[in-house]
């Protein structure tokens, strides 16, 4: 099972690139203010310079958060709107060990089908006006 895993919560993205639990590759770069730029290149190239594409993938694992509301709307709207694409399940986690937690979901065959972004905090937002 090819995984492509995904964290956008900070400044610095990662992308993993897992065979089962077997770490294949992994690239972390400054993406900031330049993630929506960025990101479908730096999965295109990670995805490539391991001969692989796409097509190959068949799962995927984010980390959900807490973080930047930018970062991970980006990041978790990429990779769902991939998985749904695709027609591949995607798993989400909070914690420490979110790569290794999210694959062994994958493994027991679990999908969130969705996987939404925690921000740690309500968003701030502003009241309709009337």
């Amino acid at each position: 099972m090819i995984i492509l895993s995904i964290r956008t919560d900070k400044p610095e993205a990662e992308l993993g690139l897992f065979d089962n639990s077997k770490k294949i590759a992994d690239t972390t770069w400054p993406a900031h203010r330049e993630l929506a730029n960025t990101i479908h290149n730096k999965i295109n190239s990670i995805l490539s310079d391991n001969q692989k594409s796409l097509s190959d993938v068949d799962g995927f694992v984010v980390y959900e958060g807490p973080g930047s509301f930018t970062g991970l709307r980006i990041g978790l709207t990429v990779a769902n709107t991939f998985a749904d694409a695709l027609s591949i399940p995607i798993v989400g986690s909070t914690e420490s060990t979110w790569q290794q937690d999210g694959i062994k979901r994958l493994a027991n065959g679990e999908n969130d089908t969705v996987a939404m972004p925690k921000y740690g905090s309500p968003p701030k937002t502003t009241s309709p006006k009337h």
